[in-house]
């Protein structure tokens, strides 16, 4: 008689897979979205406060916060929704047939509305007033250029990431996030809903709502830059 192997105990086998609903993905979306902006302007307050008035130094702790945040959020979110958390990252997935054209419009109003929540969030816990607009002036051809290449990166860096595991896209992503805070004239906004959101707050990570346009075209430039490179068809989202 042949002996029977052990069953595997629950926890060891692998677990089927969860369809999520429209709905449900445009609320993780928007949760996403939330928690990246509190690790943003969260991360920048604290900087600015800690740092004794050394900008360099407020920028590399505010540049290391985001891109942790970065990973743990793609990790988490990324099975539910693709943590675009970015218009631009959802516009190009709609483009290149990664994403249904019907799920766009829910992912964006839901990453804006996050992102500002976010900011509040972020107001609320510092003790500052939780409606501001910001003072921080970025604008110029420099910023403008800065912002299209930020967007350009972000996005090749996503679509080059296809061919490997999903964890590696979460870290390139924050590495590449990281280090564009720096190479970068503009700081590495890349996002139109971070674009608007910031523009909601006087702190370290603000700009003023007057510079926000300029900075939301050159993130669409980079989007439209981009494109040639995501060419190939990424796998159709099961959203339906």
């Amino acid at each position: 008689m042949t002996a029977r192997a052990p069953a595997r105990p629950a926890a060891a086998r692998p677990a089927a897979a969860v369809v999520y609903s429209l709905s449900e993905t445009v609320v993780v979306e928007g949760i996403a979205t939330a928690f990246l902006l509190i690790g943003v302007v969260g991360s920048g307050i604290m900087a600015e406060r800690l740092c004794g008035g050394n900008v360099g130094l407020a920028l590399l702790a505010n540049a290391i916060a985001t891109g942790g945040a970065l990973v743990a959020l793609i990790l988490a979110f990324g099975p539910r929704s693709g943590a675009h958390m970015n218009p631009a990252v959802t516009l190009a997935a709609a483009l290149t047939g990664g994403l249904r054209w019907r799920a766009v419009p829910g992912y964006i109003l839901a990453q804006i509305a996050g992102a500002i929540a976010g900011v509040w969030l972020a107001h609320v816990m510092f003790e500052l007033p939780v409606l501001q607009l910001s003072t921080h002036a970025r604008t110029g051809v420099g910023q403008w250029v800065a912002e299209a290449i930020a967007t350009f990166g972000l996005l090749a860096t996503i679509g080059g990431c296809r061919a490997y595991a999903a964890p590696v896209t979460a870290f390139a992503v924050a590495a590449y996030i990281t280090g564009a805070y720096w190479f970068t004239a503009s700081t590495s906004f890349a996002n139109p809903a971070v674009t608007i959101a910031r523009s909601l707050t006087d702190t370290f990570t603000g700009i003023r709502p007057v510079d926000a346009p300029g900075f939301m075209l050159a993130q669409l430039a980079g989007v439209a830059l981009a494109l040639p490179l995501l060419r190939r068809r990424q796998p159709a989202s099961p959203l339906d």
